[in-house]
């Protein structure tokens, strides 16, 4: 299997009055033989190339289903699961059920997250932004008390 891809960076955009979403150009490559989007655990969208969406699927599929979080997690995850094509000038449709989770009106910004891109309203992505950015150390010395785990 290739290596995931690394998406990276952050881009202000706007969703236009058809719903479609212009992926920023540097992602295009990427996404461009297909990506799925779905709900993102923060009020967020992730759109993920096949390779990463087969590979959270699986993690997901997985999980034990005799466990209501589990359940909960895999209808969550897959009931919003939207595979999508860009269009010749790399955009893509975000459908409204997707929009209202996300409460994505025009302005939005995507961002790369090595191996899935995210879909932010631009007023909850200022909000996550800057949390993250005044908890940065805090956050980094908790996780690197945590011990990993291997994929």
């Amino acid at each position: 299997m290739p290596p995931p891809t690394a998406f990276l960076g952050e881009f202000e955009h706007s969703i236009d009055d058809k719903s479609r979403l212009a992926v920023p150009a540097r992602f295009r490559a990427a996404l461009e033989d297909g990506l799925v989007i779905t709900r993102g655990l923060d009020r967020c969208l992730v759109i993920w190339d096949t390779d990463s969406w087969r590979v959270q699927a699986e993690r997901v599929r997985t999980l034990n289903p005799w466990q209501a979080d589990a359940r909960r997690m895999q209808r969550h995850f897959f009931s919003g699961a939207v595979p999508a094509q860009p269009d010749k000038l790399g955009r893509v449709v975000i459908p409204q059920f997707l929009r209202a989770y996300a409460q994505l009106e025009t302005e939005v910004v995507v961002v790369g997250l090595a191996d899935r891109v995210e879909v932010w309203s631009k007023v909850a992505w200022e909000r996550e932004r800057a949390e993250a950015e005044r908890d940065s150390a805090e956050l980094a010395e908790h996780l690197a008390a945590t011990p990993r785990t291997a994929d």
